[in-house]
């Protein structure tokens, strides 16, 4: 409770602090004479809360989201784990992905409008390949970790590939798959509206650049609004999906998922008195 108490708070300072410098018109370093208040914003934020187009450009926002990050995350995991299980998989994909991954994504808009037939396609696309690196980096860095004794222990028992897979590769690798998912889930946020501003119809990011040409800032900040609102929650979707698949691991008494403590104070193991061992007469030894 103390934790949800000093996190709102924190979240009200900082409203606090935005309203103080805006409404006093402070113009030091930074300009707020002209940056709209908290309470411009939450007017404006009200007032599209009962306009269609506003649902409209969520709904259009997230299914590109989920479309684009469910299949980065299907094609991310199964690319990792043949890059780090397969010799011949490493040689034929690594060089070149390892000379795809540092392009942006954003900087793909060109390509996905001459290789696509309809913008919302090439949005999706770009989505994809925002969160796709991310997936196969953590997913290949998560495999190879692995102990090689749980997969000897299976194939002793008469395990084969498959049996490997699912028992020892995917559960292994799932806390850091999750990490990657994790940091691709926002990274495709920051590339779909990107990609809606610059070829978009609908959406979270191009109704906010819309604004910004009309000059409707209090708009602007009604769209940064909803992004990050919207981002928090897709993240924390994933955390919480991630940290059900993986109960069986230890938490740390301070994170998010983490286990109550127990204060119960615990015995001390009984002394185990030596084992007496017969010494051989010296006659016999010799």
């Amino acid at each position: 409770m103390t934790r949800r108490l000093t996190r709102a708070l924190s979240l009200l300072a900082a409203l606090g602090l935005w309203q103080l410098l805006t409404s006093l018109d402070v113009d030091l370093w930074l300009r707020f004479a002209q940056f709209p208040t908290v309470t411009d914003v939450a007017r404006e934020l009200g007032h599209r809360l009962g306009e269609g187009t506003y649902w409209q450009d969520i709904t259009q926002s997230l299914t590109r989201i989920l479309t684009g990050f469910a299949l980065a995350s299907v094609a991310g995991v199964a690319t990792g784990i043949a890059l780090a299980r397969s010799r011949l998989a490493a040689d034929l994909l690594g060089p070149l992905l390892e000379v795809l991954r540092p392009i942006p994504a954003i900087a793909l808009v060109p390509v996905a409008i001459l290789l696509f037939p309809s913008n919302e396609q090439g949005i999706v696309f770009i989505t994809c390949t925002a969160a796709f690196f991310p997936v196969v980096v953590a997913t290949r860095h998560a495999v190879g970790a692995l102990t090689p004794v749980w997969e000897e222990a299976v194939r002793t028992m008469g395990g084969g590939r498959r049996r490997v897979l699912g028992s020892v590769v995917l559960p292994g690798a799932l806390p850091g798959v999750f990490g990657g998912l994790s940091v691709g889930i926002g990274v495709s946020w920051i590339c779909v509206i990107s990609a809606e501003m610059i070829s978009g119809e609908y959406g979270v990011g191009y109704r906010t650049w819309q604004d910004y040409t009309v000059v409707d800032y209090p708009g602007v900040l009604v769209g940064m609004v909803t992004i990050g609102v919207l981002g928090r929650l897709t993240a924390s979707a994933v955390e919480l999906l991630g940290r059900r698949l993986t109960r069986w691991l230890p938490r740390p008494s301070y994170g998010p998922g983490a286990r109550p403590r127990t204060d119960k104070a615990v015995a001390p193991a009984p002394a185990v008195p030596p084992i007496p061992t017969k010494t051989a007469p010296h006659d016999q030894l010799v």
